[in-house]
């Protein structure tokens, strides 16, 4: 859906009919947009590009060595995924999630350690069904 919405919104911009570009650029640019979109529409022709380019989601590959970011024109990253959501987690963020989830459980227990502890009731009268606290009161009365 992300996609196809850029792809509306860059063809109503470049389109050779409605754009204020010269018309051989417009139309340059216009075929290029369609290819683009006919490459990431396709999951095939999307993973050979990805292939073609190195991005890869399920394995972790290797950064280049060179930075040309000044060959290029656009500065380059020593990441080797395009999206940060895509990469692994570090060794550093695991251990801070393990520390979190220690840290929940051991609230945990001192919260029941401290209510056990002032004498209060596990499971209050009050949340209980009143089927189950009829059927409790007549045991007891027998």
């Amino acid at each position: 859906m992300e996609i196809r919405r850029a792809y509306r919104e860059l063809s109503k911009l470049y389109h050779p009919d409605t754009t204020n570009l010269p018309s051989e650029l417009a139309i340059a640019k216009f075929q290029r947009l369609n290819e683009a979109y006919g490459t990431l529409s396709n999951p095939e022709r999307r993973s050979l590009y990805d292939l073609k380019i190195g991005y890869s989601r399920w394995n972790v590959i290797q950064s280049p060595t060179e930075n040309d970011s000044s060959a290029s024109g656009y500065p380059t990253s020593n990441s080797a995924y395009l999206d940060a959501n895509d990469r692994p987690l570090s060794a550093g963020e695991i251990f801070a999630l393990f520390i979190l989830g220690l840290t929940f459980v051991g609230c945990l227990l001192l919260a029941i350690a401290i209510g056990l502890w002032r004498g209060d009731e596990i499971i209050p009268p009050s949340a209980l069904p009143q089927t189950y606290l009829s059927i409790q009161t007549s045991l007891i009365f027998r």
